[in-house]
């Protein structure tokens, strides 16, 4: 197998291995807080969500037009004043102007509640036995911070709160004064009894009215289901679903009562405004027509159009007047000019045009004399009395054509004189239009905008008034206030999965920080994390009343153990003739050496090899507890201070196993470190040697971190074990042991575990592979065993 996957594996034993050895108090925390979570959902009180959405119409498609915005905006030039943008909706929703009026409306500020087995049941609607009304607050007053309860005898009603000194009496209907407030309690005629409300431990708690506006603004919720659209939810989360319904429909309704009441508002406003400007026109109206009536009588003007049409065309007459006259003044000034000159025997011209018939009868008669003269003449003398007598009547005619000539020319220069005066009057008539017709239109113009915005002002009163008789709710109802099924408080898989959770954190985080706070050793991985040098074997910790020396033929998980160590340590043992020597030492005291080394000597002699333990550690004794009796006994001490000589008259029978013997400690010397300097230990070390008994010898020394007295034996011995002790030896001691191993202090070296759990074992939870004899243990035994 691969050596990756193995060391892998076994460090993901080695992270699982201290949770699952404590898998029962993972189950023990686990089902503890099962309880809590059981309990705490049962005594939490359920809150329900309430929900109802509505269509905010749309101002600019109702006649209304918000109000009488759109009133005004037919007027022209009025902007900016468009229906509000649906954020602004939410706001009103949303604003305690609108809450304050539900509160009023409802009995919200004094909650009223009953006592039950796991929490305190709201009562509301038909569930509420009683009708609370506050009359009126006491200001900077202290508020209530315990409930007051209720109680009836007939009709009396009783007061009561642990912050009173006494209760308080009063009856229905009747206006009972409070340290904070003045209140009324009536009976509430809907009330339906039930075995859920007990009547002896009904409270209920008082609120001031601006905390109990804040507490509802605080529990609404207002949203917007289309951000296109107008479509708004309201919704709220309470213990009591009537007491949810009915405030998100009174919220409704009270949005729609305010809106209705700012559109007749705003409509009134504009009545009243129109009306004025209406007034005030009428008044403008009339002056101008007024001025329109002067201006025509003051100018003789009854209609400007026809009167410049009239003077123009009595220009054009006169004109045609004048040439006509002028033309006729001419022909008869010609006539006289010929008159005068002509003689008698000459002919007037006839047909020039003459428009004077009684000159020209005259030129016809003067004509036939003149050709009747000239007639005779040509047959007679000048002195003939026809020619004297045509003579005569030519010259009669002649004066007589001469007079209607001069007549009929001063006629026409008095007619051309007046048609003149007439072209002048229709001239300066004329001239004068273009003022008369620019100042008539300008009176014409005001009084044309006066009419035009009279009429629209008329109009719109009309308008403003219809709108004001129209009540059409603003918001409509899409989904009225309905309840969820399932409460949102307590979410009772949530809480449950977090105290499962929490369960099974609290051993989890317990187990953790003890490791990572950890400085002992506690099981082999620690060990084998701290140092290369071999561990020989672990030795499982002693029971109450269990023999801590190992027996001939003992199977138990102690003597298993202290088999594999052994069998382990003959690696280490170099390749020599015996005795061996084998020195037992540790970090510092109480890690179990003494009890290592005894243990080591009696297995080691169990296969009838002869053993000898020595107590090297003159400093603190130890061997000698384990035969109280040899406590006195002369030993190595005074053989290193001479006091004996002969080797053998230290060592004695360990009383444990024929094949060991002891040499003790002896007494204690003032000098230790000199004893084992001075020589003495070498000689006896060969003096053992010598004779050839003993093939393992044991030497029980003193820790290394307190004394130098091992350092001093330690090149004396063919392997060192190192005693470390579950829970007792500090991490940091493995460390002072691998610099000295490196600095070759200390040579062929291995560790023994000792006294550790067997929770803590290295191969399973079992000692002695099954070989002991414990019985086998109940299931809530191995649960809470040690």
């Amino acid at each position: 197998m691969d050596k990756k996957y193995l060391e892998e594996e076994t460090s993901i034993k080695e992270i699982l291995a201290p949770y699952l050895k404590n898998w029962k108090y993972f189950f023990i925390s686990v089902i503890l807080m099962f309880v809590l979570a059981v309990f705490y959902i049962k005594s939490t009180v359920p809150i329900y969500k309430a929900q109802t959405s509505v269509l905010i119409k749309d101002a600019n498609k109702m006649p209304s037009a918000a109000g009488d915005i759109g009133v005004l905006q037919g007027l022209g030039g009025i902007g900016g004043m468009s229906t509000n943008s649906i954020e602004n909706e939410m706001g009103v929703f949303a604003s305690k102007t609108i809450v304050e009026d539900v509160l009023k409306e409802h009995n919200f500020q004094t909650p009223t509640y009953t006592k039950q087995t796991f929490y305190d049941l709201e009562l509301y609607g038909v569930t509420n036995p009683y009708i609370i009304r506050v009359i009126q607050e006491k200001k900077n007053t202290e508020l209530p911070k315990t409930p007051i309860f209720i109680k009836t005898r007939g009709n009396e009603i009783i007061l009561s709160s642990d912050e009173w000194k006494q209760e308080v009496k009063t009856s229905y209907d009747k206006t009972t004064n409070l340290p904070f407030a003045t209140i009324m309690i009536g009976k509430n005629p809907t009330f339906k009894a039930s075995a859920k409300v007990k009547l002896s431990e009904v409270y209920f708690n008082y609120n001031d009215f601006e905390s109990t506006v804040n507490g509802f603004q605080e529990a609404l919720t207002v949203d917007l289901l289309d951000k296109e659209g107008t479509i708004i939810s309201l919704a709220v989360n309470f213990q009591n679903k009537d007491k949810a319904k009915d405030f998100l429909n009174g919220l409704v309704r009270q949005y729609n009562v305010y809106a209705i009441n700012d559109k007749n508002i705003e409509s009134k406003k504009t009545k009243d405004f129109i009306d004025k400007r209406i007034t005030l026109i009428s008044s403008e109206l009339g002056n101008v027509e007024t001025e329109k009536e002067d201006y025509k009588a003051n100018n003789n003007i009854v209609d400007l159009p026809t009167e410049a049409r009239i003077n123009l065309q009595l220009k054009e007459q006169s004109k045609a007047q004048i040439l006509e006259l002028g033309t006729q003044l001419e022909l008869n000034k010609i006539l006289q000019n010929s008159l005068n000159k002509k003689g008698k025997g000459d002919v007037l011209p006839l047909n020039i045009g003459l428009e004077n018939d009684g000159a020209v009868k005259l030129i016809q008669e003067y004509n036939a004399i003149v050709l009747q003269r000239n007639k005779y003449l040509e047959n007679a003398t000048p002195d003939n009395p026809l020619v004297k007598d045509a003579n005569k009547q030519i010259e009669e005619m002649k004066s007589s054509l001469s007079q209607s000539l001069q007549k009929n020319v001063t006629s026409l220069e008095l007619a051309k004189k007046k048609v003149e005066g007439q072209l002048g009057g229709s001239e300066h008539m004329i001239s004068k239009i273009p003022a008369q017709e620019k100042l008539f239109r300008s009176i014409e113009r005001q009084q044309q905008i006066k009419e035009n915005l009279y009429l629209l002002l008329l109009q719109k009163r009309e308008e403003a008034a219809i709108s004001m008789e129209i009540t059409a709710d603003k918001a409509r109802v899409l989904d009225k206030a309905f309840v969820f099924k399932n409460p949102i408080a307590p979410r009772k898989m949530v809480i449950l999965g977090m105290f499962l959770l929490v369960g099974a954190l609290i051993p989890f985080s317990i187990i953790y920080l003890k490791g990572l706070l950890q400085s002992k050793i506690i099981k082999r991985a620690d060990l084998t994390k701290l140092t290369k040098i071999p561990v020989l074997a672990e030795i499982p910790r002693l029971k109450n009343k269990e023999n801590a020396l190992v027996s001939f033929n003992d199977v138990s998980p102690m003597a298993e153990a202290f088999r594999i160590f052994v069998t382990n340590l003959r690696f280490l043992l170099p390749s020599k003739e015996s005795p061996y020597t084998i020195m037992v030492t540790s970090s510092v005291k109480g890690e179990g050496k003494t009890f290592i080394s005894t243990n080591l000597s009696i297995i080691l002699a169990s296969s009838r090899d002869k053993v000898l333990v020595i107590g090297a550690d003159v400093r603190n004794p130890q061997l000698q507890r384990y035969n109280p009796s040899m406590k006195s006994a002369k030993g190595l001490t005074e053989f290193l201070s001479e006091d004996v000589q002969n080797v053998n008259e230290i060592i004695h029978p360990s009383g444990y196993n024929d094949n060991c013997d002891f040499i003790y400690s002896g007494s204690i010397p003032p000098n230790p470190s000199d004893l084992l300097q001075n020589g003495r230990l070498d000689e006896l070390l060969v003096m053992i040697k010598e004779q050839n008994k003993y093939k393992y010898i044991v030497l029980d020394t003193a820790p290394l971190l307190l004394v130098t007295d091992s350092f001093l034996i330690a090149d004396k011995s063919d392997v060192i074990v190192y005693v470390t002790r579950s829970e007792i030896t500090e991490k940091k001691y493995i460390e002072f042991l691998n610099h000295s191993n490196e600095d070759n202090k200390l040579k062929n070296v291995g560790i023994i575990l000792n006294g550790i759990k067997e929770s803590n074992f290295g191969y399973g939870n079992k000692f002695g592979y099954g070989y002991h004899a414990e019985g086998e243990k109940s299931f809530f035994k191995k649960i809470f065993k040690n």
